[in-house]
């Protein structure tokens, strides 16, 4: 079995001090996949920079206090890559992947975006950039024999059935035609070739939802938004036996804007 879980921390140093520290401490996850850390490796405290029992590879953002994904792993990695090659953003903290036996596993920050502005540019031309990306790993991985999973945040609802107020969002980042499109490309089995893991778990759920805004009352109405995802290739997707959020019984006990997204495979 192995079990991976991908969590937007928002914040990591926060974060521990809200609750995250005891969740990693009871998770049975194998791998586990942050992103949107915010602090470089010496600015963490002992125990989430290398805590007991886990292999860590923190990747921050050459621009301080942004951004950032790490990984942590039960066992030690067979290798480590720290972005994908891209001379804009391979200093950025966007990206993470780590060899395990027969599978690379990757943390995953894509930019938010926000329509007119140069946040969107900035996320299209990672998008452009990351797609034929995606296509060389899993052409890598397979001539190699081995799966790849892609978890993370990647800051765009694919379906209507992936945010609660669809209609009224058609028009913002993270719900534009554009940005779904390019989605159903990495998603499309003559394209990218991957298969979002939870949606083919989960095919007719509403959601279910991994992040929810801090105003008002979202997250007590469940008004959330699905776009923390684990990617995967089509043969270790097959192998997924189950995958969840994993929400938090109250708006108090939350240690982030986002909830943890876990999934289980048989290998």
């Amino acid at each position: 079995m192995l079990t991976v879980t991908t969590a937007n921390v928002n914040g990591l140093r926060a974060a521990a001090k809200k609750g995250f520290v005891e969740w990693l401490a009871g998770t049975s996850a194998d791998a586990v996949c942050l992103q949107e850390v915010r602090a470089e490796e010496a600015q963490l405290p002992e125990e989430v920079r290398s805590p007991e029992g886990w292999f860590t590879v923190h990747a921050p953002a050459a621009a301080k206090g942004r951004a950032g994904v790490s990984l942590y792993t039960r066992r030690e990695p067979d290798a480590v890559r720290i972005g994908f090659g891209s001379a804009e953003f391979d200093s950025s903290g966007r990206y993470v992947e780590a060899d395990l036996p027969g599978v690379t596993v990757a943390s995953l920050y894509l930019p938010s975006g926000e329509v007119g502005t140069e946040r969107q540019d900035e996320k299209y031309r990672f998008m452009g950039e990351f797609l034929p990306y995606l296509k060389e790993l899993r052409t890598r991985a397979a001539a190699g024999g081995r799966e790849v999973v892609v978890c993370g945040d990647w800051n765009i609802a694919h379906r209507e059935a992936d945010l609660k107020n669809w209609k009224s969002n058609k028009k913002n980042a993270g719900f534009l035609p554009e940005e779904r499109e390019w989605l159903s490309r990495v998603l499309d089995e003559g394209d990218g070739g991957y298969v979002d893991v939870v949606r083919a778990l989960h095919p007719e759920q509403e959601g279910p939802y991994s992040w929810w805004s801090y105003r008002g009352r979202a997250f007590d109405n469940d008004s959330g938004w699905r776009i923390d995802y684990q990617i995967a290739t089509p043969g270790l997707a097959a192998k997924a036996v189950k995958a969840h959020v994993e929400r938090a019984a109250s708006h108090g006990e939350r240690w982030s804007d986002h909830a943890p997204v876990t999934a289980v495979y048989e290998l």
